[in-house]
């Protein structure tokens, strides 16, 4: 049983996540591990293929290979005619599943899944581990296991956030490139390269590419290296044309000088996301 919250115990308004993260770590009652862990046995409460679907995309499976492989068992990987199903319904009926296609002027695969919710993303990618810790009365454990886990999680999971936050700019037609309708991302067969940004004006298959763009959510400035990178993956997203098609960028700690002067159409930091929510 979940004890209440003392005065002042939980409310740190302001305190960085990690910090917060850190001292609830202390406490493996703490709501922090126990609100994902009661909706995840709500929703799954024997541990059966949908379970271990699920927990194969919260612990960094993206691909259908790649479920299937740690979703299986002894006998091998789980079987295509078992789990497209199974994705289906923890996709369209369950909704606790996104799928994701690569988005551009033509057909794309693979699909890449992740969990819908953020919550329970970070609770299967690391807190459920920190909490196993923190029972065990190692809560310093239980915060070095989420740190080192933290900058990969969180670079994953503020992407779908910033897709949709350009969408609502879009909407709003403070944007520069207003027929932008949606934000969706590129890959190839061997992710190599994997366009973080790609605004088309529709979907699954886009007649036009708006711009191409690269999220950075990391303590260094988005620089030099990043947008050579970016210009030569876009190259390869099919409607992407250099020089006419725009650049995007969003970057957690901006840019190098040079970088908002090289053609780059757009640039936001933290608080153009935030913006784009309360617009």
């Amino acid at each position: 049983m979940l004890r209440p919250a003392r005065k002042g115990e939980r409310e740190r308004p302001g305190a960085a996540a990690l910090d917060f993260i850190e001292a609830e770590c202390a406490d493996p009652a703490s709501p922090l591990f126990g609100v994902p862990e009661a909706a995840l046995m709500a929703e799954f409460p024997a541990p059966d293929q949908s379970r271990r679907v699920l927990e194969a995309v919260g612990s960094g499976d993206r691909t259908h290979a790649n479920i299937a492989a740690t979703a299986g068992s002894q006998c091998g990987a789980l079987p295509s005619g078992i789990l497209s199903p199974l994705l289906r319904r923890l996709t369209e009926e369950k909704r606790v599943l996104a799928s994701d296609i690569p988005l551009s002027t033509s057909p794309g695969k693979p699909a890449l899944y992740r969990v819908a919710d953020s919550n329970l993303r970070l609770y299967l990618a690391a807190m459920r581990s920190a909490q196993e810790l923190s029972r065990r009365g190692r809560p310093e454990a239980a915060y070095r296991l989420v740190q080192r886990r933290w900058t990969a999680w969180r670079g994953r999971a503020v992407e779908p956030l910033i897709r949709e936050a350009l969408e609502l700019a879009a909407a709003s037609g403070d944007f520069p490139w207003p027929d932008t309708a949606v934000v969706g991302g590129w890959w190839n067969r061997r992710f190599s390269p994997e366009i973080d940004l790609i605004g088309a004006d529709r979907s699954p298959v886009a007649s036009a590419l708006c711009f191409a763009g690269s999220v950075k959510w990391l303590a260094s400035p988005f620089d030099q290296h990043d947008l050579t990178a970016l210009r030569t993956g876009a190259s390869q997203v099919p409607g992407f044309t250099p020089g006419t098609t725009g650049l995007a960028v969003v970057s957690l700690s901006g840019t190098t000088a040079s970088v908002a002067d090289d053609g780059v159409g757009l640039v936001w930091g933290a608080q153009g996301v935030v913006s784009a929510w309360g617009s």
